[in-house]
């Protein structure tokens, strides 16, 4: 009895740990100008896509990752690009919070020539502060 319920607790114990993992916040949203930002954590592995549609089965569009193989030439393939934090972004380009949609943030992709692409960011990877 005493061997099932150890992994049963280690079971859970794994879960608990990669649901953690799978839900890092590793960025915020500025609650006056709506911008989202990510700073790069070396210390932390993380890896967060924003999505076509607000569901995670659909195009990948944007990646931040600490994963240097993620980055480097955009291995995910994501149209807006894949980062190591928003301030590795080009000059010029930003995202804004449109509003939430279900378990999912409403981003605006920006260019610095304006143009505009909406895509869809895991709520549990920011906060709003």
């Amino acid at each position: 009895m005493t061997r099932k319920m150890n992994k049963i607790r280690l079971f859970i114990l794994f879960l608990l740990v990669a649901s953690i993992a799978q839900g890092q916040v590793i960025g915020h949203v500025d609650r006056k100008t709506k911008e989202f930002y990510t700073d790069a954590n070396l210390k932390t592995a993380y890896r967060v896509f924003g999505y076509q549609y607000a569901n995670n089965t659909t195009r990948k569009m944007i990646c931040f990752s600490s994963h240097v193989t993620d980055v480097q030439d955009n291995y995910n393939r994501c149209p807006l690009g894949s980062y190591f934090d928003t301030g590795k972004m080009k000059v010029g380009d930003k995202i804004t919070y449109l509003g939430g949609s279900g378990r999912f943030g409403k981003m605006s992709f920006i260019t610095g020539s304006g143009k505009k692409t909406i895509f869809y960011l895991p709520k549990s990877s920011f906060t709003i502060k």
